[in-house]
């Protein structure tokens, strides 16, 4: 188990295609090391619990970002606040948070150093607006999709796990 919050990423290795295509997502999952996500939950029957289990499981770094589990050992990492306290680089920044509670994340999202490569919203979230504010910054964003779907239904391979990140 991990003891700091910090996960080491070797993200850019290709440039993503910005259309959601399959081969676009395929990309976004096979290059992916590092996932941030905005509103874990530690109950099972949420999809903020059992969504980012499975990604480590599947051997993803994964620290959740909520104030509720702030401090708390979950996914294999200790779980943070905010998107400010978070330590070093992700690739993707899942997000479990309501459509209309986006805009005010954005800032906190667009202050991320480096930021995400990608935005996933996850099933059921989109903001049209939003989405094209954080690609106008560079970053590739995927609306109402699921991360555990998507991995399963282009069969993605399980990540080796990197021994520096746990």
């Amino acid at each position: 188990m991990r003891t700091r919050t910090a996960v080491r990423s070797a993200h850019r290795r290709r440039p993503l295609p910005t259309a959601h295509t399959d081969e676009a997502i395929r990309a976004i999952l096979e290059d992916a090391r590092t996932v941030a996500v905005l509103g874990a939950s530690d109950k099972p029957y949420r999809a903020g619990c059992y969504v980012p289990d499975y990604l480590h499981e599947q051997g993803y770094g994964v620290v959740g970002v909520s104030p509720k589990l702030d401090g708390q050992a979950i996914f294999g990492s200790v779980a943070v606040g905010s998107l400010g306290d978070l330590e070093g680089a992700f690739d993707v920044l899942d997000v479990f948070r309501r459509s209309e509670e986006l805009p005010g994340h954005e800032a906190e999202i667009l202050a991320m150093q480096p930021p995400p490569r990608v935005v996933w919203l996850q099933l059921g979230v989109r903001d049209d607006a939003f989405a094209e504010r954080l690609r106008a910054r560079g970053i590739v964003v995927v609306q109402d999709r699921c991360m555990l779907a998507e991995h399963r239904r282009l069969g993605v391979r399980p990540r080796p796990r990197d021994a520096s990140a746990e």
